[in-house]
């Protein structure tokens, strides 16, 4: 296995890193490797925000599977893996904790505007008056777009502040016990804040879009710890400019690393940097799985965490 060749789409943690070069033959995809290097390639590694689209995988005629270090596996195209007998896993469930316990952060520090009376004091802004009043999180109304393990387990935390929780989804979960609406429109319109946790891709894309936050309100806020993608930026950027909604909380962008300026210099919001599953805890747990994955396949063993696409097969 130690000269097995794979290529890093991506950057990936520290964590894999060291154990991918301990293991493998590791090729950067910046530069490309010469042709006859790539026709050595068995696998593909990558973070959650790495492009495999077919053009790459054309490029590899020994590739054999792709292993993401990350729950969303948007910028990988799964369909033309599939049809090329590549198997692509992720890193769920792993996560879960870390994402859950950021949403509930960045609803609380956009609701008590927590950045924004820090730098008050850092400011001796506090001698001339005491800090506006902000908002009361425990016992408000909270919609969840996406019901999944990672939008449960935001419940479960806001149900403990009291929250009046409901959400929407494909359809109904009988196992939720939460109110469900079947149209993101209709949520908006009844919650105080609402956290978007949906997976990523084609499907969902300006799925948070202008009619959305004009149904949120001037009293209401958005979170965002999905993807980019899913909130249309710039309606959400004049949203917040015109004070259709009260303010934003982002850990995920369009483009990033590039956050528009536009949304940086406003005041009622608060950006972090895709640092939801950023702790060192995490980090380690997902390279250990996007490692084992792997080595599971090159060993001829039972793949731990294929993506849905890839477990119906």
């Amino acid at each position: 296995m130690s000269q097995t060749e794979i290529l890093l789409a991506s950057r990936v943690p520290p964590f894999l890193m060291a154990s991918l070069e301990s293991h493998f033959v590791v090729h950067q995809r910046d530069p490309m490797p010469a042709p006859e290097v790539l026709a050595r390639i068995r696998a593909i590694v990558g973070g959650g925000e790495a492009k495999i689209d077919k053009a790459l995988m054309d490029q590899l005629p020994a590739l054999e599977m792709i292993s993401i270090c990350g729950v969303g596996y948007d910028g990988v195209e799964v369909a033309a893996a599939i049809a090329r007998g590549v198997p692509v896993t992720h890193t769920p469930e792993v996560l879960n904790d870390d994402v859950a316990d950021l949403a509930m952060a960045l609803m609380l520090s956009i609701g008590r505007q927590l950045p924004q009376s820090d730098q008050f004091v850092r400011a001796n802004q506090w001698v001339n008056g005491p800090f506006p009043l902000s908002r009361k999180v425990s016992g408000a109304k909270l919609g969840i777009v996406g019901i999944g393990r990672i939008g449960q387990a935001i419940a479960k935390r806001a149900a403990a502040f009291d929250m009046q929780i409901s959400y929407t989804a494909r359809s109904a979960k009988a196992d939720i016990p939460y109110a469900y609406e079947s149209d993101v429109v209709q949520l908006a319109a009844k919650v105080d804040f609402l956290i978007v946790i949906t997976p990523g891709g084609a499907g969902t894309r300006h799925l948070i879009n202008a009619q959305v936050l004009k149904a949120l309100g001037a009293d209401g806020y958005l979170i965002n710890v999905a993807r980019g993608s899913v909130v249309d930026e710039a309606a959400l950027i004049e949203a917040l400019h015109n004070k259709t909604i009260a303010g934003a909380a982002l850990d995920v962008y369009v483009d990033e690393p590039r956050v528009p300026e536009a949304l940086r210099q406003l005041p009622n919001v608060v950006l972090t940097p895709h640092m939801a599953s950023g702790t060192a805890q995490t980090r380690k747990a997902m390279s250990d799985l996007a490692l084992a994955n792997l080595q599971a396949h090159l060993a001829g063993q039972a793949l731990l965490t294929p993506v849905p696409e890839c477990r119906a097969r």
